[in-house]
């Protein structure tokens, strides 16, 4: 069926010049996978899923922003990266993209957005896009750069909290650890930063906690979350993977971690997604750590990246995963133990260089 409606189209479609062989191909497998109704199962024609595998790597050009499908089937804005483009032009998790150089977005896969949303450094796109909340889109021009993504970064500081949390030699000391994605070099780059406030936090007696940050943290790869995880717990399960048979596989703590004692806080927000929904649920789940925020984005599916002709890949969502509780959180998020809502204008009269929420966390952790 597919080669006849193919022939008949090649051979009697009014305008030769529309007729291209890859373009009708590639058509006809995002509709396949469209048919669905998942907007994680995806094609990637072979220069976006290079610039895929490039962000894993943690360097390409564009906004930076991850993007993927709303329950709706609009472009919606995941999570913006770290101090990127979009980030700076006022890009928001949960922001839906209605337009993308005046030309709508309605019927675009993940792939199509992509593709026309990146570009090289220095070059611009403008966006419509509607705020969460909001009646009516903004345009927002935004002028594309080279991304670079260090997904694990991390401080140790001293703090007296009284009204909100400001740095002082006297006060005292907390860690923070800001997990921006799980990528290609997020496992070397953790080791190094965990490493690096171990050395400044060991044997200090007003040593009260931790702070990991996964707001806007899209995910990634799932053995980096159970990684990651593992840093905080001492055994146990940290995620439950289900496949299309409904045979479950626990997947247990995969190493001795450095950080197993410490009181920690977790920073969750609608742009945390996936692998960082992992972690967070699995602390969680084991009573390891208290979650401040707001609600997670819910994405509770496993995607195998399967690499097909000529480089492209598709990604299939191969398997479900639960919390160790056995909760799927897919479509519904994490709720936070404390909710905290973010608020710009209370983050700018913060005398520290804290925003809202992570000031909450710290207050927590002085108490």
């Amino acid at each position: 069926l597919f080669y006849e409606v193919l022939d008949r189209v090649s051979q009697d479609y009014y305008d030769k010049s529309k007729i291209d062989a890859t373009k009708l191909l590639h058509g006809a497998i995002n509709g396949m996978l469209g048919s669905l109704d998942d907007p994680y199962t995806s094609f990637f024609p072979p220069k976006q899923n290079d610039e895929f595998k490039d962000q894993l790597a943690g360097e390409f050009q564009g906004i930076g922003a991850e993007l993927s499908l709303s329950p709706e089937g609009r472009v919606m804005v995941v999570a913006p990266l770290d101090d990127s483009p979009a980030q700076k032009a006022g890009i928001r998790a949960g922001d839906l993209v209605l337009k993308v150089n005046n030309e709508e977005t309605a019927g675009w896969t993940v792939a199509r957005a992509v593709e026309k949303i990146r570009g090289p450094k220095g070059t611009t796109v403008e966006l419509s896009v509607l705020h969460e909340k909001q009646k009516d889109s903004v345009t927002v021009k935004i002028v594309r750069d080279v991304i670079v993504i260090k997904s694990v970064q991390g401080w140790e500081k001293r703090f007296l909290c009284e009204k909100d949390c400001q740095e002082n030699k006297s006060g005292d000391l907390v860690a923070y650890i800001r997990l921006s994605q799980f990528g290609d070099k997020t496992n070397n780059e953790w080791i190094s930063t965990v490493n690096s406030i171990n050395e400044k936090i060991r044997g200090q007696k007003n040593f009260r906690g931790i702070v990991l940050d996964l707001r806007n943290n899209p995910g990634g790869y799932l053995n980096d979350a159970v990684f990651i995880a593992s840093e905080f717990l001492n055994s146990g399960v940290v995620v439950i993977q289900e496949d299309a048979s409904k045979q479950q596989e626990a997947i247990n703590v995969s190493r001795r971690g450095t950080l197993l004692d410490s009181p920690l806080i977790v920073l969750i927000n609608k742009g945390s997604a996936s692998a960082s929904e992992i972690v967070a649920g699995a602390l969680r789940d084991h009573n390891r750590a208290k979650l401040f925020g707001e609600k997670t984005f819910g994405k509770g599916t496993i995607q195998q990246a399967i690499d097909v002709d000529r480089g492209a890949s598709v990604h299939v969502s191969v398997a479900r995963w639960l919390t160790p509780d056995g909760e799927w959180i897919n479509k519904k998020g994490i709720e936070p133990d404390t909710k905290v809502e973010f608020d710009a204008s209370k983050s700018s009269k913060l005398k520290s260089k804290l925003d809202n929420q992570l000031d909450a966390a710290i207050k927590e952790l002085l108490k």
